[in-house]
Parts: C-alpha cells; sequence; structure tokens
C-alpha cells in the first residue's frame, strides 16, 4: 500500500529509503503519498498555496517582460536588449523549474512499484483497488505455511477518495462514506483469506487509521476527510484530538477474549515492540523507546497504559503534552502551541488548506492551554490556576517530563527541510529513460 517515505538518496537508484532497506522483504505499492494530482479531477493539493504565489509571480515576469520590449520599441524608454533577453530567461527558468515539480505530479508522484521495480507509472487508478487486494491475498496464500508480517496500507479514506464504481453511491455519507465501506469490504475479504486457510487463532490483527479526519478536504458542501465527531480539530493539527485520537481495533481469538473495550490512551509506536514481543524477539535496551508492548493491556494482566506521557509534534514542533496520572487516572492536556482556524471559529484552516506548524499560524500559549480530557474531552474549557486548584501542579510535572524527554532526543539533519522538499530530477524513479516516464504492467514484462 501506501509508503510515503519516498525512495532514494543521492542517485535514482539507491532505494535508500525503500521498504526493502528497512526491514521488508517484499513490497508492492505507492512509494509516494496519495494526491489529488493522481486523480487529475480535483484541485491540485501538493503545495497549492505555494503554487498560487510561483504562478503570480511568473505572471509579472511576463508581464515585465512584456512590457520592457514595447517600451523598447516605442522608444518610451530607453533599456539594453541584453537586460530584456536575461530577463526572459530567468522567468523561463523559474517556470520550469516550479512547473516541472507540480505540473508533471501525476506522472512523478502517482506511481506503484513492486519491490525496486515500477509496474505503473502514473498508476491506473481504475484498477489500484483489485491490485492491492490481490497482492495482499496472494502473501496471505504464499506465507501461510510460516509466520509472517503483512503490512496493509490502504489508499482508502484518503483524498481523492478512488472508489471503485460497484461501491459509488452505496452509503448515506456521499463519496467519503462510499469510500469507508469498500475499504470495511476489503478488510472483510483479508479476514476471510485468514479464516480459509485456518490462520485465525494463530494471528494476530491490528486494524487503525494514522491520525483523525481531514477537516479541510472538501467539494462544495460535500466532507471529502471524514468528520471527528466531539472532538476539536483535525489532520495535521499537532495536538488536537480530532487529528490524534483514532480508535485501534484488535483479532487473536486464540488469545484476546473477544467484546472487550480498552479506554486507555496508546500510541502507533507500540505496534512496533507489541509485534516484537508477539514474535519472541527483545527490543533493542542500547536506545529509548517511545513504544510499549500492549499484550499485557490487550490480554487483561494490565489494567492501565504503560505510557504516563505523551508528546505530540506537528512536524518537528512540539504542541501538546498528555499526562496520564497514575494514581488518579486523570489524563491532563497542555498545548504549548495551535494552528490558528481560518475562519476563526470554524474548527479547521480552510483558508489555508491544511494547517501549519509554525509560523503565524500558530498561536503559542504561556501559560500552555490545560485541559482535564477525562471531563472534558472536546477540550472546549481551558483551565487556568482560578479554575483548577491543581494546575501549577500539574504543569511543574509537565515541564520536568518535556525537559526529561528532550534529553533522550538525538539531533539529526533537517529532514522536513525545503531543500530536502523540493524536487530533485536526478532522484525520480523512473521506468523508461527520463523524462520520458510511461509504463503499465499489462504492457511490460
Amino acid at each position: 500500500g501506501k509508503w510515503h517515505m519516498g525512495v532514494n538518496c543521492k542517485t535514482r537508484h539507491d532505494h535508500c529509503h525503500h521498504p526493502l532497506n528497512h526491514g521488508f522483504d517484499y513490497f508492492y505499492g505507492m512509494p509516494f503519498t496519495l494526491l489529488n494530482e493522481c486523480q487529475g479531477s480535483d484541485d491540485p493539493e501538493l503545495a497549492k498555496s505555494l503554487q498560487e504565489t510561483y504562478w503570480f509571480y511568473t505572471q509579472m515576469i511576463i508581464i515585465a517582460v512584456f512590457t520592457l520590449v514595447i517600451g523598447k520599441l516605442a522608444n518610451l524608454f530607453p533599456v539594453k536588449w541584453k537586460i530584456i533577453i536575461c530577463l526572459a530567461i530567468c522567468g523561463l527558468l523559474h517556470f520550469i523549474s516550479w512547473f516541472s515539480s507540480y505540473g508533471f505530479t501525476k506522472y512523478w508522484n502517482c506511481i506503484v512499484m513492486r519491490n525496486h521495480d515500477i509496474t505503473e507509472q502514473p498508476m491506473n487508478l481504475q484498477k489500484t483497488t483489485s491490485n492491492m487486494l490481490k497482492e495482499a491475498i496472494t502473501f496471505i496464500e504464499r506465507n501461510k505455511r510460516r509466520p509472517f508480517l503483512l503490512f496493509v496500507s490502504l489508499l482508502h479514506v484518503h483524498t481523492p477518495l478512488i472508489t471503485t464504481e460497484k461501491f459509488q453511491g452505496r452509503s448515506r455519507h456521499g463519496l467519503y462514506g462510499d469510500n469507508v465501506e469498500e475499504m470495511d469490504w476489503m478488510v472483510g475479504r483479508l479476514l476471510d483469506v485468514i479464516d480459509k486457510e485456518d490462520l485465525k487463532n494463530t494471528t494476530f490483527i491490528y486494524f487503525a487509521s494514522d491520525h483523525g479526519g481531514f477537516l479541510e478536504a472538501h467539494r462544495g458542501n460535500s466532507q471529502l476527510g471524514g468528520w471527528n465527531g466531539i472532538y476539536k480539530g483535525g489532520k495535521g493539527m499537532g495536538g488536537w484530538e480530532g487529528g490524534i485520537r483514532v480508535p485501534g481495533v484488535f483479532r487473536w481469538p486464540g488469545v484476546l477474549s473477544a467484546g472487550r473495550v480498552i479506554d486507555e490512551p496508546t500510541s502507533l509506536m507500540d505496534i512496533y515492540p507489541t509485534l516484537v514481543q508477539v514474535a519472541g524477539g527483545a527490543v533493542p535496551q542500547d536506545r529509548v523507546m517511545d513504544g510499549h508492548t500492549l499484550l499485557p493491556l490487550l490480554q487483561g494482566t494490565e489494567q492501565h497504559s504503560r505510557h504516563e506521557f505523551l508528546f505530540h509534534y506537528c512536524g518537528v514542533f512540539l504542541h501538546a503534552v498528555r499526562w496520564h496520572q497514575k494514581d488518579s487516572g486523570t489524563i491532563w492536556k497542555a498545548h504549548y502551541a495551535t494552528p490558528v482556524f481560518q475562519p476563526e471559529a470554524s474548527g479547521a484552516c480552510f483558508k489555508r488548506g491544511i494547517c501549519p506548524c509554525f509560523g503565524d499560524g500558530v498561536a503559542h500559549h504561556d501559560p500552555p492551554l490545560l485541559f482535564n480530557l477525562s471531563q472534558d474531552p472536546s477540550e472546549a474549557n481551558p483551565l487556568s490556576a482560578d479554575t483548577e486548584p491543581l494546575f501549577d501542579t500539574v504543569m511543574r510535572r509537565i515541564r520536568r517530563a518535556v525537559e526529561e524527554h528532550r534529553r533522550t532526543l538525538t539531533p539529526v539533519p533537517q529532514q522536513l527541510s525545503p531543500y530536502n522538499n523540493i524536487w530533485k530530477p536526478w532522484l525520480q524513479p523512473c521506468c523508461g529513460t527520463f523524462p520520458f516516464c510511461w509504463c503499465h504492467e499489462e504492457n511490460n514484462k
């Protein structure tokens, strides 16, 4: 499915970020993310505001060149042809540099790989669902007689909501609801295969989402990114519950009892130590592990999550901290920074398309906004020293936890820098002779 971690570092074929270089033995899916550009029918999604800025500057350069040419020909003002030609060349290079990154996104980003080979460029959205499902099913059948780890990262419930004709109009909640129903059907197909191969009681299954609903994704009055119920905020907001609170659904009939509901804060970082324990291994002891095994909690031998503190980042910036106070069971959360909603009371950043992590789109709080999530899960009523007797005590403990947390961090090069996020032609995966990158698996052996 969706890998979203990139492919190459220094050359087109080094595959340093590829799944096969990070512990996996087989890969089929998208090495990048899924964008509106992949479908081609919606507004561009990749750096939309940046594209608009680039296009504005391009237009200004074009107008300047035409003004100078007309002024030169009409003898309105003296200007050398060299200056006009240099400005025109600079404008052309500026246009090529940004349009090559964003104008051909469908061909550069929307690709499917099998192991190190590109099978579709651009991807065929009409066959993506069936291809992903077929790959997952054949993987189970191929490995059913030995232990295996299957990680399926579905493209569903992610804009542009790729939905086959069979499921369009099936729900009462528009295209998003249709997409959810198709995802549910796909998961059901995988569970059916597990059952058919008599693997039900020996297979640990974990179903979850990587974030809450993408509130800003909409077309007209249609909500394309899901809903977050009573919880404030959404995808990409660093700290609000609507962006980070998602359910986890577990199935392991031979080990876990059915129908249990556990209301404890855990993390997707817990997947790694949990699977290590399931596989009979041991996590590394030479570093701080942010995750904890979930098996004691799932099996009922422990009643509370091992996470006392969870640190919620937006990019590289710490936006919020959650404290699960063990003695009282209270869950506190302190927000150091929150996105500035646009419009103000909308609960999302509709004017920006997605909330930023820093800059003028973020409000910093000193003292931090403090909420008691046990009583106020909607984060509607921030507490203060006047309204909460434990305010100062809670903030001191959280502050100390942040200091301890930061001492465990090892500085690394900034992976989210502008340079690391611009398109680099020499790293572009290509199934043909660059820049002529077009291929489909049924036409290539």
